[in-house]
């Protein structure tokens, strides 16, 4: 139950880490770059697959995506995918391929979209804070309920908070990288 407590913690900070980074990911940085198309699914014999399961995705330019559809009968279905998908690029049908220009960022909208990366990663840390919260609940009623002692109790909340403190960390590393990528002109 004790060593559970901060396996448990440690999960769901992974899981939010691996979520931010998702969202981060999901921030354009002016270059062309294949997550964009992630969030994106195309209907395909009855299903929603990822663009990268009908069709190949190429980068032959820094500010552009060329989509190769596996069967010519899919390309106004990814066509209309993304233009559902809302990812804020139009897409170019030539009725071989599919291109994506991706429009360069003025500085103001880099600065932007680096707020909107500083919310989101704030809004992570504070998910972490409320997980070790949770955890320290747990410990505290564990202690209560006689499961441990009171140097078990202390040594736990002090792992739980070198563990929260380097999550946060990480969090951090990943937004100065993330705006590392969109001050990069």
């Amino acid at each position: 139950m004790v060593g559970q407590i901060l396996l448990q913690t440690e999960d769901k900070m992974k899981k939010t880490m691996e979520h931010l980074r998702l969202e981060l990911m999901m921030l354009k940085t002016g270059r062309a770059t294949p997550t964009i198309l992630d969030i994106v699914k195309v209907r395909y014999y009855d299903s929603d697959l990822p663009v990268n399961q009908v069709a190949s995705i190429s980068i032959p330019e820094p500010r552009l995506i060329v989509i190769t559809p596996w069967e010519k009968g899919v390309l106004p279905e990814i066509e209309k995918a993304i233009l559902k998908a809302d990812i804020g690029i139009t897409p170019q049908n030539d009725g071989k391929v599919i291109r994506l220009p991706i429009p360069a960022l003025t500085e103001e909208r880099r600065k932007d979209i680096i707020k909107t990366a500083k919310k989101i990663t704030e809004d992570h840390k504070v998910e972490m804070r409320n997980e070790r919260r949770d955890s320290q609940e747990l410990i505290k009623k564990s202690f209560n309920d006689k499961k441990m002692t009171e140097d078990e109790k202390y040594k736990l909340q002090e792992e739980l908070q070198k563990m929260t403190e380097s999550y946060i960390k990480k969090l951090d590393e990943m937004l100065l990288i993330k705006e590392k990528e969109i001050m990069t002109v």
